[in-house]
């Protein structure tokens, strides 16, 4: 069986948890392109070695962070966001481009 630490709940089976993608810079909402949108939602560089990525643990619905060797699939280890993060973005309501 393969475990995973959740910073919040501690070791837990892999099964538990469900992917996210990887940790990548967020454009701008209100000043980007919809290709570069489409991008940062869509896309991944796939990079072969340790990479920070988003992982939930589904029965807490608890999101956090990984760093995690791709090539290996050893999880290095896992943090909470708040490590990197220091604020919340808020998305306002605007109309639809034309």
């Amino acid at each position: 069986m393969k475990l995973m630490h959740c910073p919040l709940n501690g070791p837990r089976n892999i099964s538990e948890f469900i992917y996210g993608g990887e940790l990548k810079e967020m454009p701008s909402p209100e000043s980007c392109s919809d290709r570069e949108w489409a991008d940062y939602v869509f896309y991944s560089d796939n990079t072969a070695g340790v990479v920070t990525e988003w992982w939930m643990h589904v029965a807490s619905s608890y999101w956090f962070l990984a760093e995690r060797h791709t090539v290996t699939d050893e999880v290095l280890r896992t943090f909470d966001p708040k490590e990197i993060f220091t604020h919340r973005v808020t998305f306002t309501a605007t109309e639809a481009r034309p």
